[in-house]
């Protein structure tokens, strides 16, 4: 198993999309956030298991891994013996927005 590393911007993204799911409707956020548990687990269990980002260059190794239920993907790069959540990106909202970040 991998390590795991956390953007701090991908948190605040969580942050954030936790809190307005939890606005929505109580109970929808903690939801949100124990699927995004559940694919990190997937993810450090299987790092390969992501697609390809599109329009990502395959040397940079990004690759996503859609949510269940909920309009996301986690966005992670492997490197060495750590994963790299960068976004926890909306799948309709603003595409490739988090390119820059390493």
């Amino acid at each position: 198993m991998s390590r795991l590393r956390v953007s701090a911007a991908a948190e605040d993204e969580l942050r954030a999309a936790v809190e307005w799911y939890e606005e929505r409707r109580p109970g929808l956020g903690e939801e949100f956030f124990v699927e995004v548990g559940r694919v990190l687990t997937l993810i450090l269990r299987h790092p390969a298991i992501g697609s390809p980002v599109p329009r990502v260059r395959a040397e940079h190794g990004t690759r996503r891994v859609p949510l269940r239920r909920f309009p996301y993907f986690v966005v992670y790069r492997e490197r060495n013996a750590e994963l790299h959540v960068i976004a926890f990106a909306h799948a309709r909202r603003k595409p490739g927005y988090w390119r820059h970040r390493s």
